[in-house]
């Protein structure tokens, strides 16, 4: 996280090899990116998502969607058919093979392209703002399906987001400013920091706001308390 132009997107491109370093080293599980030979190894290990799908998308169906990265990699028919499968299982997307990419919603688009990466069988996913062009349930989809990806595969998931609420769902968190590191660790921990926050390009959750609040008013309540629930029984406590 972080404001606009304090090099997240420029820090995940160096992730799968994008751009290059101009000084210094980056290493993925050890491999260094600027290593030519390994240049196709570093693409297999990192796949990255974007913000706009629309930018991504470069095939008339679902199908062969999935297919064009597996066809890159020499996949034979018969190997990439189970393969497709799989990764549109994984993202919620079975059974829509032969529909064009033209018709998906703008989720159905995100969920897409977050297969075509599943399919070449990644380490690391880094998505670029993916939700910042959806409407709030394909928003939640997607971050269900990021989630299940994240426990049930052990696929390291690297989030770009401008939304503290999604922030909270992640086990660490970083805060960027000028390219460089401000904040990292628990987000529960950064996120109650409502000083730090207010100083900073974030606009706290209303639950945060309504909570410093009150405890600036000398009640005790718990500032990690994020969700609308949570924040509810926090002001019960206080009148009880």
């Amino acid at each position: 996280m972080g404001p606009n132009g304090c090099g997240k997107s420029t820090l995940a491109k160096h992730i799968n090899g994008l751009l290059l370093p101009t000084f210094g080293d980056v290493y993925i599980d050890g491999i260094n990116t600027k290593n030519e030979k390994h240049f196709m190894d570093i693409k297999k290990m990192a796949g990255m998502v974007f913000q706009n799908p629309d930018n991504q998308i470069v095939a008339s169906t679902v199908e062969e969607e999935v297919a064009f990265g597996l066809e890159n990699l020499c996949f034979s028919p018969e190997k990439m058919q189970g393969v497709i499968r799989k990764a549109l299982k994984a993202v919620g997307l079975e059974n829509l093979e032969k529909k064009g990419t033209y018709s998906l919603s703008g989720g159905q688009k995100q969920r897409l392209a977050i297969a075509s990466i599943l399919a070449m069988n990644p380490k690391i996913i880094v998505l670029d703002e993916p939700t910042s062009m959806l409407d709030p349930e394909g928003k939640k989809s997607v971050l269900r399906i990021l989630k299940k990806l994240n426990k049930s595969q052990n696929i390291t998931i690297i989030l770009i987001t401008h939304y503290i609420d999604e922030a909270l769902e992640s086990d660490k968190t970083i805060i960027m400013e000028n390219g460089e590191i401000k904040s990292y660790g628990d987000p529960k921990d950064i996120f109650s920091d409502f000083q730090k926050i207010r100083s900073g390009s974030f606009l706290p959750l209303e639950t945060t706001d309504i909570l410093f609040f009150l405890k600036e008013n000398g009640y005790n309540v718990s500032l990690k308390a994020f969700d609308a629930t949570s924040c509810a029984n926090e002001i019960i406590k206080i009148k009880s």
